[in-house]
């Protein structure tokens, strides 16, 4: 798997949430992975920072936020200039699908686990 470098966001310290486990997978499938949460933390090594931070080299952004939470990510998540924003089930949001596409940014309506177990990621 070529490294797809990706953006966590919504990434929880709680085992049992998808942004959590996707870590674990993207992480174990050698997916260079950055995460912003609520909270810092550290997930199989990978820290989250609650912060917008300047991540360079961003292949994919995969959310893990309802559409409402989104829209302070809107400027934020284009400025990466990401090659595809994956959103995943209960994240899909019409209004931003508009947004990156116009910003030449390809939009994923998917989810992430199920990419990565089937080798589409």
């Amino acid at each position: 798997m070529e490294n797809k470098k990706t953006l966590v966001i919504g990434a929880s310290l709680k085992e049992d949430r998808y942004s959590n486990i996707a870590i674990h997978r993207l992480t174990s499938n050698h997916v260079e992975t950055l995460a912003i949460g609520l909270r810092t933390g550290e997930v199989e090594g990978v820290t989250i920072e609650t912060e917008h931070k300047d991540f360079k080299d961003i292949h994919t952004v995969t959310l893990y936020l309802n559409p409402k939470r989104q829209e302070a990510y809107y400027d934020y998540i284009i400025g990466l200039k990401p090659q595809r924003v994956i959103f995943n089930p209960g994240t899909e949001n019409p209004e931003f699908y508009d947004k990156l596409k116009k910003a030449g940014i390809e939009v994923e309506v998917a989810c992430t686990l199920v990419l990565l177990s089937t080798n589409q990621y």
